[in-house]
C-alpha cells in the first residue's frame, strides 16, 4: 500500500513513501495496526526520514513526521546535483548516487526519489542494489547523503588546495 501524499508544515514538506498494514489475530478476529514511512525535507539541503506505528493511518503518519524532524541531516547541493559519486548502504540495501548534468532530472525509484526531492536535489542518477524494501532504501539513501563533502570542505579538512 504505497501512497505519494505530500503536505506542508512550516517550511518542511513531508512525503509519505509507504504505509504498511499489519494484522494480529485475536479471539474476535483480526486486529490491524499501521506503520508509516515518511521523508521530511525543506528542499534546500535538509532531509530526514521517520518510521512509526499506530492503530490508525493518520496517527502513524503524524508520528513518522515527528520522528523525521528529529533525524534531519544537512546535504550539500551544488547547482541542483550532488558534489560527487557516493554509495550508501543500510542492511542489505545499497544505493549508488551519481552527479548528473542540468536537465537530467531525478533518475530513481520511488523511495530514493522522495529522499532526493526532499533534499532539493534536481539532477541525479541512482541505482539500487540488493534489497528493494522501501525502509532500507530510504535509510541507505540518507546514509549516502551523509557521506557527501563539498570541495571546499575537503580542502579545509586536508589543509591543501585541490585543482
Amino acid at each position: 500500500m504505497s501512497t505519494g501524499k505530500e503536505s506542508r508544515s512550516g517550511e518542511f514538506a513531508e512525503k509519505v513513501v509507504k504505509v504498511r498494514r499489519c494484522a494480529t489475530v485475536v479471539k474476535g478476529g483480526r486486529r490491524f495496526s499501521f506503520a508509516g514511512l515518511v521523508v521530511v525535507g525543506n528542499g534546500r539541503g535538509k532531509v530526514g526520514c521517520g518510521y512509526a506505528k499506530a492503530n490508525e493511518v493518520p496517527p502513524a503518519v503524524e508520528k513518522a513526521i515527528k520522528d523525521g524532524m528529529k533525524n534531519l541531516i544537512e546535504v550539500p547541493v551544488e547547482a541542483g546535483t550532488i558534489p560527487h559519486r557516493v554509495e550508501g548502504c543500510y542492511e542489505t540495501a545499497k544505493v549508488i548516487m551519481l552527479p548528473a548534468g542540468p536537465g537530467t532530472g531525478i533518475i530513481a525509484g520511488a523511495a530514493v526519489r522522495a529522499v532526493c526531492e526532499s533534499a532539493g536535489i534536481r539532477d541525479v542518477l541512482t541505482k539500487a542494489h540488493g534489497s528493494t524494501n522501501p525502509v532500507n532504501l530510504v535509510k541507505a539513501a540518507i546514509e549516502g547523503l551523509k557521506q557527501l563533502r563539498t570541495k571546499a570542505e575537503v580542502e579545509r579538512l586536508r589543509g591543501v588546495t585541490l585543482s
